[in-house]
């Protein structure tokens, strides 16, 4: 019988352990849990849902190697980190475009740990030129960003977050009827599951509808900054 590799409650246990002992002594004795509990999950998943995605978009990347691949290392990179604690005390996994890894063009994002699990969907904390392009794209085509963030999906199962200017562009229209819009920094949809939702067998479809749900916001997101979807 194959091994069942979805989550299970001891990923948050194993998670919980290693915050309160972030020690390489510690994480050398646990490994096996760290590989069966966590990364070999996390993986499953990854590959479970690529196809998924690829339904999505052809140009979201979702890459199950346990190296270089859509999940994110737990090890620390001290030389940038003021906390010289040689852990990451989650695990997670960057669907990126395929076409822009480093952020300018729209991406999923899944985060797992005891005190958060959610997932983030769009471009976070795009650069001065991006940014531009998505609120540019956003006052010229009201009709289509209301759209993108007004399914009933998508109010249901998501809403817009993040940081936002503190007045609107001098260059935007105040009557504009999305302007609060035109103050974004970040162009993200977040929804929150419970760790029990995390560990249920329907954990892929709820992941998957919120996916779906915010396809338009994704659509508009790339094409506003020029990739293909």
């Amino acid at each position: 019988m194959a091994k069942d590799l979805r989550f299970t409650p001891k990923l948050f246990d194993f998670l919980r352990e290693l915050k309160a002992n972030n020690r390489k002594e510690w994480f050398d004795a646990n490994k096996d849990r760290y590989l069966n509990d966590a990364r070999d999950p996390m993986l499953a998943f990854i590959a479970a849902v690529r196809p998924r995605l690829n339904a999505i978009s052809p140009f979201i990347v979702a890459d199950p190697k346990p190296v270089g691949g859509s999940m994110l290392r737990i090890y620390r990179d001290l030389r940038f980190s003021k906390s010289k604690e040689p852990y990451k005390p989650m695990v997670a996994a960057s669907f990126y475009h395929q076409m822009c890894k480093d952020g300018g063009a729209p991406g999923i994002y899944l985060h797992l740990d005891p005190d958060h699990r959610f997932l983030g969907l769009g471009i976070y904390q795009p650069d001065t030129v991006t940014r531009r392009k998505i609120t540019d794209a956003i006052a010229a085509k009201p009709e289509a960003w209301g759209k993108a963030i007004s399914s009933p999906s998508f109010r249901k199962l998501c809403k817009l977050e993040g940081e936002s200017l503190s007045k609107l562009p001098k260059q935007y229209d105040p009557d504009h009827p999305f302007a609060e819009d035109l103050r974004r920094k970040d162009f993200i949809a977040s929804a929150y599951f419970s760790e029990r939702q995390v560990c249920a067998k329907d954990f892929i479809d709820k992941f998957d509808a919120v996916c779906q749900a915010s396809n338009g916001l994704l659509e508009f997101l790339a094409r506003a900054v020029g990739v293909k979807w």
